[in-house]
């Protein structure tokens, strides 16, 4: 990949390069590791620390197990391999940048920690980032990922690899029955938590205080904050949340808001079990992940369509998450959330194109009986007039979805939520195509804009500086705002969303109560 020049001669403009001291070797659970400096010789990164034992084997589909201890240092300077996955090198709108590279294994359960500390009692607060990619790909190591970038912020950033796809989220009979909770299915998500018990246990030595956790990710990597919001066995590992893309909706809610039973989970186990040809657990377990992973009509009878994702297993998430929050056993921590544009009428834009006739068939069939109070809502004669009434419906409704959201949280919540909409499209030769496309976000939250090579300009750099640092404020203190930013409101009565990007204030939510008051009671039928 191309890095731009410059952007890392801004870069080394912008922050003066001191070197990092943080003594090493440092010592960890299983051993001592040794980093690398960064490209800012002010920020020390260790790559692939291993935080268990390789899942493999006897241990495939089981809790991650203690890691075993190296003799020596151990050189942590380059990636470990990502879990199981497809690997593709682009898959439009995500370029090279946003995508999983290089090695994979199923000895794959290592993190990665960026530091800019010069000593192990500094307590800096830790970000915790969990990568996206639909519960079926991703990684730690994605290059848009890269911790460097708010890491010069003053936060020890941690990114960590977890089990997807069947190896991360297959429930079966006989894996609960081995288990003493007896539940199966969230491996992936055990895999998260095994990693923020490695951060409490660890993160002091890099510099990071162990009592500032935030937690954080985008798409599944949300939708994954969420079910450890809502999960028990994450009780105290974490003080903040992120979430990114991920669900945080009211209506139509995301897959780890929605989440499979055990039961189903078990049935969908079984069904991919015969389409495997194993007629028992020790017969998959002794199958290849070549085997395990192959498409339909490579096994011995046509795959299942199934989608490998968090379940309610009665032990991980002992109910919905949504539902946890309802019943206010969450862990109760602030919360910052929002959407982007160019995924509101769905991820993978761009849409058909929407005529005037169109747009009245798709509002009948949505809307049944209130499908004329919508039409007036949102008028449409033309079909120019029905593109544009297309996507203010769009947003309107998962502004108040989100806003939603928010207020059935508060009943239960002591703590505050802050809701946003980016607008801003990532430069590039299909940026008028996708737009604010899904993901495209991050590389301005997390200030990696020099692991691109799209053609940024001052513009892009000064939105990735104010939104790298509203994300480093709410990770040290749960509240993004701060000095020589535009004030960001907690979610409160007042109907409203911090739109960011190109347009940086609190906007309206709907345009006018009429409005607002249809979706609320569609949205809450």
């Amino acid at each position: 990949m191309r890095i731009v020049l410059a952007g890392l001669v801004l870069l080394a403009l912008v922050v003066p390069s001191l070197p990092a001291a943080i003594k090493q070797p440092v010592k960890v659970d299983g051993g001592l590791v040794s980093g690398a400096p960064g490209k800012d010789p002010s920020v020390t990164a260790f790559k692939g620390i291993p935080f268990a034992a390789p899942p493999a084997g006897a241990l495939r589909w089981k809790a991650p197990a203690p890691l075993v201890a190296w003799k020596g240092i151990r050189k942590a300077d380059s990636f470990g391999p990502s879990c199981i996955q497809t690997i593709a090198k682009e898959r439009k709108p995500w370029t090279y940048e946003f995508m999983t590279h290089g090695e994979i294994s199923e000895d794959c359960l290592s993190l990665n920690v960026w530091t800019a500390a010069k000593s192990a009692d500094e307590k800096r607060p830790v970000y915790v980032y969990f990568y996206g990619g639909g519960f079926n790909e991703g990684s730690g190591a994605v290059p848009v990922y890269d911790g460097e970038g708010l890491a010069r912020k003053g936060i020890v950033v941690v990114t960590t690899n977890y089990r997807v796809g069947v190896l991360g989220f297959l429930s079966h009979p006989e894996l609960s029955a081995e288990t003493s909770p007896k539940a199966s299915g969230n491996y992936g998500l055990l895999d998260q938590i095994a990693a923020l018990h490695w951060v409490q246990n660890n993160i002091r030595a890099f510099g990071g205080n162990p009592a500032s956790v935030t937690i954080g990710g985008q798409s599944a990597g949300g939708m994954s904050v969420h079910s450890l919001i809502a999960s028990p066995l994450a009780k105290g590992l974490f003080h903040r949340a992120i979430v990114q893309s991920g669900g945080s909706t009211i209506g139509g809610a995301g897959i780890s808001l929605g989440g499979r039973n055990l039961a189903d989970a078990e049935k969908d186990g079984l069904k991919f079990a015969e389409s495997k040809g194993a007629k028992s657990l020790a017969e998959l377990r002794a199958m290849s992940w070549q085997t395990l992973t192959a498409p339909a009509g490579a096994s011995a009878s046509p795959a299942p369509m199934l989608r490998f994702s968090p379940i309610v297993d009665g032990y991980v998430l002992p109910a919905a998450a949504q539902q946890v929050v309802i019943e206010g056993k969450q862990n109760d921590v602030p919360v910052l959330t929002g959407q982007n544009t160019g995924e509101l009428g769905g991820l993978m834009a761009p849409q058909a194109r929407m005529t005037a006739e169109s747009f009245a068939k798709q509002a009948r069939q949505r809307y049944r009986d209130a499908a004329e109070e919508f039409l007036k809502l949102y008028p449409a004669a033309t079909d120019a007039e029905a593109e544009a009434a297309q996507a203010k419906s769009s947003r309107d409704q998962a502004m108040v979805a989100m806003y939603l959201w928010a207020q059935q949280r508060a009943k239960t919540a002591k703590t505050k939520a802050f809701i946003y909409l980016w607008d801003h499209t990532l430069p590039g030769p299909d940026a008028a195509q996708y737009g604010a496309f899904h993901t495209g976000e991050v590389p301005y939250v997390m200030n990696t804009l020099y692991m691109s090579d799209r053609p940024f300009v001052a513009a892009d750099r000064k939105i990735a500086e104010m939104m790298s640092s509203y994300w480093a404020n709410f990770i040290a203190a749960g509240d993004p705002n701060g000095k020589g930013l535009n004030r960001w409101p907690e979610v409160g009565d007042k109907k409203e969303v911090m739109e960011l990007g190109d347009v940086t204030q609190p906007v309206p939510l709907a345009g006018s109560d009429a409005r607002f008051e249809f979706f609320k009671r569609f949205l809450t039928r």
